[in-house]
């Protein structure tokens, strides 16, 4: 009998060893009680550079900025002063606070914003009617949404995504809206990521972002990892690209429609590499069997073949664990210095499970260039002891083309200038 429960503890002890170190290797988070002030700084700010107007390198050089905050909104994150890295010439100020996980956002022909506030289950108007740069109001357009992420203003209609549907809002005269009419009823609603995002195509068409069930798996139901196109009713259901983990932002620049994947977890601080791909109609993107460029992933090496002959690569890539979410390029119209004018925004929400905290920025790419880095815009939100005050979610423009970035933990929009004085 003692030697059974010997033998039984022992079982016990080693499985349970094993487990624990598994979960250390794949969950290094909760090593992260030591963090390097210098670690942090080489998140927050670029490589020093040789600064030339000619070839816009001083945009490089990030210098901590405060945050205008109007008194009206000097609640929760912004009780207290506030301060972001920024080129010079920037600024950026509190456009509306005391919202709950703000998420996409777009604006009306009116050029008033309009974003899914996630944590409340809202739809919400922050409409500027004086034009000082300041919501005038919080206007509720809806509440009760279920995990409502995002939103496309096209055409005079509103499009919402929740997650288990696509639903559309039409404006019955001045500022009311009808009651809402579902398009697409049945999106996968069975767990893992919940986030769906609903965009108009140049074609006429809504195009449909489905993030996967899980970190790895071979989905049953094809819709997820997806893209899915759909007519403008909801019907005529198409998958148009696949093997995407979790491609949260998608956004069209002119015919192109491009993406930011958020990689899998479990195989390191710097692996897999986040993704931005620009998607085309019938391609695979590798996901579960692949990552980056063609690597097949530890769990499918029978898949390396098909990986490197019948996956689409990414067009850039991106350090691991940055959770990209939105994204967007500046529009025709716009007041930011010229040499930007082919750079593409992203929002990092950041980091979960990374020894090292990596995220938590606004960062551009100049896409005119074949393999370029992805260079720190905005940073700061991300403190030196490794706590993050906020955490980047939406990047739009006004019909102004004026930048706006959402921030779903400090509750907050804000508006992004720039002057050359």
């Amino acid at each position: 009998m003692k030697r059974t429960f010997v033998l039984i503890l022992l079982i016990l002890l080693v499985g349970g060893g094993i487990y624990v170190g598994k979960f250390i290797a794949e969950n290094t988070a909760w090593l992260n009680f030591d963090i390097s002030e210098l670690a942090i700084k080489e998140n927050n700010l670029n490589p020093n550079t040789n600064a030339s107007p000619d070839n816009g390198d001083e945009l490089d050089k990030l210098a901590a900025s405060a945050i205008n905050i109007p008194p009206e909104y000097a609640i929760g994150a912004f009780a207290i002063a506030r301060q972001l890295n920024l080129p010079e010439g920037f600024a950026i100020s509190v456009y509306a606070a005391g919202l709950d996980a703000p998420r996409f956002f777009d604006f009306d022909s009116d050029n008033t914003l309009i974003v899914a506030d996630k944590g409340s289950g809202k739809l919400i108007e922050l409409p500027d009617q004086d034009a000082d740069g300041v919501a005038d109001e919080v206007r509720t357009i809806d509440n009760g949404l279920r995990n409502v992420h995002s939103v496309d203003w096209h055409d005079g209609v509103l499009y919402v995504a929740e997650e288990s549907q696509i639903v559309m809002y039409s404006k019955n005269g001045g500022t009311a809206y009808d009651p809402k009419l579902p398009l697409i009823r049945d999106l996968p609603s069975d767990g893992g990521h919940s986030t769906r995002t609903v965009v108009v195509g140049p074609d006429n068409a809504l195009y449909v972002s489905v993030g996967s069930s899980c970190n790895i798996c071979e989905e049953s139901d094809r819709r997820r990892a997806a893209v899915v196109r759909y007519n403008l009713d909801g019907g005529g259901e198409e998958i148009f690209a696949e093997g995407l983990r979790n491609s949260v932002g998608i956004v069209f620049h002119g015919d192109e429609l491009w993406s930011v994947d958020n990689g899998r977890d479990r195989i390191g601080d710097n692996l897999p590499p986040e993704e931005v791909n620009i998607l085309t109609k019938g391609k695979h993107y590798g996901w579960p069997y692949c990552y980056g460029r063609g690597e097949a992933n530890p769990e499918f090496p029978e898949r390396a073949e098909f990986c490197q002959t019948e996956t689409a690569f990414p067009r850039y890539e991106m350090q691991a664990h940055s959770a990209p979410l939105g994204l967007g390029f500046l529009p025709e119209t716009h007041a930011f210095p010229a040499a930007m004018n082919n750079d593409l925004f992203i929002a990092f929400h950041g980091s979960w499970n990374r020894t090292v905290p990596t995220g938590y920025k606004v960062v551009r790419i100049d896409t005119s260039q074949d393999s370029p880095g992805a260079t720190n815009f905005i940073s700061g939100w991300l403190e030196n002891n490794g706590d993050a005050w906020g955490r980047p979610v939406g990047i739009g423009f006004d019909n102004n083309g004026v930048m706006y970035v959402s921030d779903d933990k400090a509750g907050a929009i804000y508006r992004v200038t720039y002057s050359s004085n």
